[in-house]
């Protein structure tokens, strides 16, 4: 570890069995049996994140709301919620038997704007006299994620031997050593991955798309484009929300939005091609004045030379 990270803290990119059981992210063996667990579903494949029937709706519009309070309902949740944004869809997980809440929920809100800002700000609020923790769906965004039920997920009890690190409310500290990567080789375990350092002030964002540059110059070469009567296009505002409701047709509940991709496009070409045709028209009628201008011109200095020639031969008839 560099002497500029000392200070730091970091926070895993991907999720490892592993590294998540130790306090720096530097263990090579599992310390307990749910730590085994977990590694064995990881290798093996057991768990599909993508095609659990229970998950549904667009992951980088979903929140994770923990500790909430066994007394509190959806209703007093969705109420909560709320004050951040438009919430679309809200599940409470429940005890499939006894049907009690299980201290944990999932909000999905309408545009990934309105989640940014309940994650940053609904962090350790209170609901029902409970500090409650949020944090982006990493079920659906943190690659090779394995659940508490199965050995692994972030947080934990210290009584039950389950302590998981790397996440927002418990992140990797330092003094943070290398991995032994020639360890995990001699022993055939695939090292884990290192992460992102930063402050222990600093909020980790979450996730992005992928497609979301590509997206926001679509959206600003939209913009820009400009109809013949002078009228823009489409707004700013019509663009940020059409970034924030599209969804990956990989997940169950999104709505895809490649047609209006295509149409977007389609439009910024025509634009384009409306700019130039604009410019080409209007670079030949000023060619086209300009040149009337000089023809104007010349009769009309023609005329005055022949108004004047007349008149110096007068004056000179008039004078003999």
């Amino acid at each position: 570890m560099s002497g500029s990270n000392v200070s730091k803290v970091f926070y895993a990119e991907n999720y490892h069995p592993i590294q998540a059981g130790s306090i720096d992210g530097t263990d090579i063996l599992p310390h307990d049996n749910a730590v085994y667990r977990a590694l064995l579903c990881s290798a093996a494949g057991l768990y599909d994140p993508l095609r659990d029937p229970k998950v549904f709706g667009d992951p980088y519009c979903t929140l994770f709301v923990g500790r909430l309070s066994h007394l509190t309902t959806e209703d007093n949740l969705r109420r909560a919620m709320s004050k951040y944004g438009r919430i679309k869809n809200l599940r409470l997980v429940r005890h499939i038997v006894t049907g009690s809440s299980r201290g944990y929920a999932f909000v999905e809100y309408e545009t990934e704007k309105e989640m940014r800002h309940a994650y940053k700000d609904a962090h350790h609020s209170m609901i029902d006299d409970c500090e409650i923790i949020v944090d982006y769906n990493r079920q659906q965004l943190m690659p090779g994620w394995i659940p508490r039920r199965l050995g692994g997920g972030l947080g934990g009890k210290k009584e039950s031997g389950q302590l998981r690190f790397g996440g927002r409310e418990r992140p990797f500290r330092a003094p943070l050593r290398p991995i032994p990567h020639d360890d995990l080789k001699r022993l055939g375990i695939t090292p884990p991955p290192e992460g992102r350092y930063m402050s222990r002030f600093q909020v980790p964002s979450p996730p992005r798309r992928e497609t979301d540059s590509v997206h926001r110059e679509e959206g600003s070469s939209v913009k820009d484009s400009v109809e013949k009567d002078g009228h823009s296009r489409s707004s700013s505002t019509d663009g940020d929300d059409w970034s924030h409701t599209r969804s990956p047709d990989g997940y169950r509940g999104g709505h895809s939005h490649k047609g209006n991709y295509e149409k977007m496009k389609h439009e910024s070409r025509r634009g384009s091609n409306d700019k130039e045709d604009y410019y080409q028209r209007s670079s030949s009628e000023k060619e086209d004045r300009y040149q009337r201008r000089s023809s104007d011109k010349e009769r009309s200095r023609r005329r005055d030379s022949n108004d004047r020639d007349d008149h110096s031969r007068k004056r000179h008839k008039s004078r003999r």
